[in-house]
């Protein structure tokens, strides 16, 4: 998944959050406490259909964006190409990651190992 930048984390998350696919006007008005042109927010968008982020679908005149993958494989991607950077020492990254999360998501990775390790004995 390519980096992206504040502003389309921004847009990005507009669009996670949206029930369907956005016009540059509605995804401009999500964002209105930035007051951003709508230029601006067009060029964005294009730059996220560029980098395979958004699906883009023509809707009269105008165009309606939404993403290509859900928050989760964004954020799954983002996590293990933070991992590759970490060379030959990707467990102690993991382990110093587990270190510092709260117990509830401790929890939660807890479950979650315990659901795959129990896959992976069937």
């Amino acid at each position: 998944m390519p980096r992206l930048g504040e502003l389309e984390r921004s847009v990005m998350n507009a669009l996670w959050d949206a029930p369907a696919p956005m016009t540059v006007r509605e995804v401009q008005e999500k964002l209105d406490e930035r007051d951003l042109a709508y230029t601006t927010v067009m060029t964005v968008l294009d730059r996220l259909d560029k980098k395979d982020m958004v699906v883009r679908e023509r809707d009269g005149r105008a165009y309606r964006y939404g993403p290509a993958v859900s928050r989760d494989a964004a954020t799954s991607e983002l996590l293990h190409a933070v991992l590759d950077s970490a060379g030959d020492d990707r467990t102690a990254a993991l382990v110093h990651f587990a270190r510092t999360v709260d117990p509830s998501e401790a929890a939660a990775l807890r479950s979650a190992l315990d659901e795959i390790l129990a896959m992976d004995d069937r």
